[in-house]
């Protein structure tokens, strides 16, 4: 059966983006070590998951990243993989998705995820937003967490608003500190 990957970034604070969805104390922790490990990661996957949010700056991002001559090899297939690989878009607002390989999910959300949980095939992961996070986590649909933990205290911002759900237990797989301070705690559910 496929696993449900949830991979997020929040700060010391727990915030997933600044009061406006900023994302610049991320981008600026971001380091090639961490690079080699969302290469890793997504290789491992076949299948992203994104809120409108997430999917409206990937696919602004993604289609035209690392054409330009020069562009380092790794960059290039890690593109190629955000770029080919399917996407499931989730969705309130949206009434059509463009990016390649991009559906869009408007309808019974755990319905949708139990259904591709037993078709064949690697790992799903996800990657936010803060709402549709929030959703998957209380509806007990994610199988691993993966929450990379900046050094960074904003004061400020987003957070998954999980207040309502019930608990889940979690088991740590693993704990990895990169060299610029991030520490990345992996759980799976217990």
């Amino acid at each position: 059966m496929r696993r449900l990957i949830l991979s997020i970034n929040t700060t010391l604070d727990g915030y997933m983006a600044g009061p406006r969805g900023e994302l610049d104390w991320h981008m600026q922790k971001f380091n090639d070590e961490m690079g080699e490990y969302a290469f890793q990661q997504l290789d491992r996957a076949d299948t992203i998951l994104l809120g409108r949010v997430t999917y409206e700056a990937m696919a602004n991002f993604w289609p035209n990243a690392f054409k330009e001559p020069g562009s380092r090899k790794a960059d290039i297939e890690f593109a190629n993989m955000m770029n080919n690989y399917p996407k499931l878009v989730f969705s309130k607002t949206l009434s059509a998705v463009q990016w390649n390989n991009s559906r869009l999910v408007t309808g019974d959300i755990e319905r949708e995820i139990l259904h591709l949980k037993r078709q064949p095939g690697k790992d799903m992961i996800m990657w936010g937003g803060v709402s549709i996070v929030s959703s998957f986590i209380q509806m007990g649909l994610i199988d691993e967490y993966r929450i990379s933990i900046a050094p960074v205290l904003l004061g400020n911002g987003m957070k998954p608003q999980t207040h309502s759900m019930k608990t889940h237990n979690l088991t740590l797989l693993d704990t990895t500190t990169f060299s610029n301070g991030v520490v990345l705690l992996c759980y799976q559910r217990a």
